[in-house]
Formats: structure tokens, sequence, C-alpha cells
């Protein structure tokens, strides 16, 4: 399989059927542990920081990805952590979008 985090997110027009169990679980398993799906409509993480700046900066790399991909999460900064929920809008579940922005999310904290 190829490394999610070096793909690209591939915009959705809608009217395609979001990720199944199987497709879910295959995509999850090439993400970090931490990453949770929930009823198989969307992921969650919550990254911590030292310090509200170190949340602040983090905040702001994952926007300039979204941006670079297309592709927005949803992103609750508060001191200390910054929490992430994503999914497909347009298709109201996961799809494999969402995978490769989750990869390419936990590639910002490897760096």
């Amino acid at each position: 399989m190829t490394d999610l985090a070096q793909q690209k997110c591939i915009p959705c027009a809608g009217g395609v059927p979001s990720l199944g169990s199987e497709e879910i679980e295959r995509y999850k398993n090439q993400l970090a542990s931490d990453w949770q799906v929930v009823d198989e409509h969307h992921l969650v993480k919550d990254y911590t920081f030292n310090n509200f700046v170190e949340a602040l900066a983090f905040t702001n790399q994952i926007g300039e990805v979204a941006e670079a991909e297309g592709h927005h999460p949803d992103i609750a900064l508060a001191w200390g952590k910054v929490g992430i929920k994503i999914w497909t809008h347009k298709i109201d579940g996961l799809s494999v979008s969402d995978f490769i922005l989750a990869a390419k999310i936990d590639r910002l904290v490897e760096n």
C-alpha cells in the first residue's frame, strides 16, 4: 500500500457513497493508532502540547496543509491541546481523502 501521507486529497463532488466498514478498517490501520473512527462517519484525534503557543503553531500548520489539499478538518484549539475532526461533508461520511489528511496531519508532528 502507498503511504497515505504521500497521496493527494481528491475533491469530492458528492454523489458517491461513503466508505464501508471494511474499507474504513483498512485505511484506519494505516494511521497512527490513536485516531478514532466515530460511527463510521468521522475521524477524531487530540494532540497535546506544552503550551498555547505550540498548539496555535500546530493549528496554523494544519491550516496550511488543509488549504494545499483542498480538504478542511474541524479544529478545536485550547491551551496545550488541538482536537481534530475529519469527514467529507458532501457525502456526510468518510472518504479516502479523510484518511490522507489525517496522515498528513500526523506527519506534521513527526517532523
